[in-house]
């Protein structure tokens, strides 16, 4: 009988789109530096999935099939772009409200230079831990350390790394988080287990985190030099803004909401809105300023300031370049250049997954991996390799967890395992690829670029690189019962298209 539908790929096949994406990024950051996320790297990740979807198209499968596979792909990130743009949004309204500003002053007198990096990512952690957020951290408090950063002369690629670093230990050891359930479901294990078992990995990860930081810290080094620019920045910030504990109300009822598992995308937003009404009680002048428009009544300029810094984000006129600089951010606009990152991404790792390209790299992976220490290793480098090709660490999670679940139960290995090595490398490591959603998002909310905080992200390099020591050397992996191992296999489990 003649077998019909598409034929299999080859492993050249499957590694061609992936070969020329490494080139075509590796030419955009050489042409254009840090302004390669403007639209370089777009054009790239769009040629390679046109790439990939021709290899699929020469092994037989239709172009309908392929592009409802790229619609379909492109809409998971739907929640993660209504989510990035309620973020400028919010950013744009605590801005004008005061909020960042009272984080910002309150930041530069408790925090002190010699352990404001570790501070920062134990602060990060903390709340993290206790809203399972990574996202919704970065947005709030990474945004007010940022300035606090700016304004203590602190360097800003290693501040964005040392709250990367707490905000994802926090989001891994966090029960609310949804990564946090979707890796135990993926493999298989239950979810308590799961958080104990990643104890091994994550706490020696964070505890050489904070050591580095302490020992930046410690040394005085990693300074921006523009330290004279923000000396008065408290004294600006008072001038310009009524300041005062009321104004953080907005971050708590974000934080409030998060722990009572409060949906993202409705919880920024709500935040944003409550940004733009104390904008309109506390900071009225500065409302009607950012309207611009002197032909208007006060109560339409009120609205139509608080409207702006929604859309537009905030726009400071302190006299002071640095501080304007610092002060001047925020709006869904400013957002959208990442959105259109992400589109380009997910649309490319939809066109590898539905082309069957990326299966086939996996498959290759698998077949070298003979050790339990090989094939925990394999796990770790298909689940980077995921987030680097998919765009996604949901993807990345799901699809590592699907394709390898079955070996290790052939192996009679503990499906804890598994769920931890997809959290050591494809949660933890998302935040290192630039178009990845979360890479993405972390560089446009700290508004570093990827590549400049990546070298700081300590726990984030260190934690898969705490996993491979530990499954080589056979610590803590843990085995089946002897009447487990023939059990069949679950069914995969399937990834909310949900967001941290």
């Amino acid at each position: 009988m003649t077998k019909t539908g598409p034929r299999d790929p080859t492993l050249p096949q499957a590694l061609l789109p992936l070969l020329f994406l490494v080139a075509a990024l590796a030419t955009a950051v050489y042409l254009y530096a840090d302004d390669a996320s403007y639209g370089a790297n777009q054009i790239a990740l769009l040629l390679a999935a046109g790439i990939a979807a021709l290899v699929g198209i020469r092994n037989g499968q239709r172009w309908q099939e392929i592009q409802d596979a790229l619609v379909h792909g492109i809409s998971v990130a739907v929640v993660p772009i209504f989510i990035l743009l309620a973020v400028g949004a919010l950013i744009g309204t605590w801005i004008l409200s005061g909020t960042v500003p009272t984080l910002i002053v309150y930041g530069m007198q408790l925090l002190h230079p010699a352990y404001f990096y570790p501070a920062a990512c134990l602060i990060c952690a903390i709340v993290a831990i206790a809203i399972g957020s990574s996202w919704t951290v970065a947005g709030t408090l990474g945004v007010a350390l940022i300035g606090v950063a700016q304004g203590l002369d602190m360097s800003l690629p290693i501040t964005a790394g040392a709250i990367i670093s707490g905000a994802y230990f926090g989001d891994k050891m966090s029960p609310l988080s949804d990564t946090t359930n979707i890796a135990p479901a993926a493999a298989g294990s239950e979810l308590f287990a799961h958080i104990r078992h990643m104890i091994w990995t994550t706490g020696p990860s964070i505890a050489i985190a904070l050591v580095l930081f302490s020992l930046i810290g410690l040394g005085g080094s990693g300074g921006t030099g523009d330290g004279a620019a923000f000396g008065d920045l408290p004294q600006v910030l008072g001038a310009r803004f009524d300041l005062g504990w009321h104004l953080l109300i907005p971050m708590a009822a974000v934080f409030a909401l998060a722990v009572m598992r409060f949906p993202a995308y409705p919880t920024i937003l709500i935040g944003a809105l409550l940004g733009a009404v104390f904008a309109v009680v506390f900071q009225p002048d500065l409302v009607v300023a950012l309207a611009g428009n002197a032909d208007l009544s006060r109560p339409m300029a009120l609205l139509s300031g608080a409207w702006t810094a929604l859309f537009g984000g905030y726009q400071a006129e302190t006299g002071n370049a640095a501080v304007d600089e610092l002060l001047s951010r925020g709006g869904m606009i400013s957002m959208l250049n990442t959105v259109w990152l992400i589109i380009c991404a997910m649309g490319f790792g939809a066109v590898m997954e539905k082309t069957g390209l990326l299966e086939r790299m996996i498959r290759s992976v698998l077949k070298a991996a003979r050790s339990t220490g090989s094939l925990i290793a394999a796990t770790l480098a298909t689940a980077m390799g995921a987030n680097a090709v998919a765009a996604d660490q949901y993807m990345a999670i799901v699809l590592t967890g699907r394709l390898f679940q079955p070996e290790y139960r052939r192996r009679g290995l503990a499906p804890v395992n598994l769920s931890r090595a997809l959290e050591d490398a494809g949660t933890i490591t998302s935040p290192l690829v630039p178009w990845n959603t979360c890479g993405a998002y972390m560089a446009a909310t700290l508004g570093v670029a990827t590549f400049d905080y990546l070298p700081y992200a300590f726990f984030n390099l260190a934690s898969p690189l705490v996993a491979l020591v530990l499954a080589y050397a056979g610590f803590k992996i843990l085995r089946l019962p002897a009447q487990a191992d023939a059990t069949p296999d679950p069914a995969p489990a399937q990834a909310a298209p949900a967001r941290d």
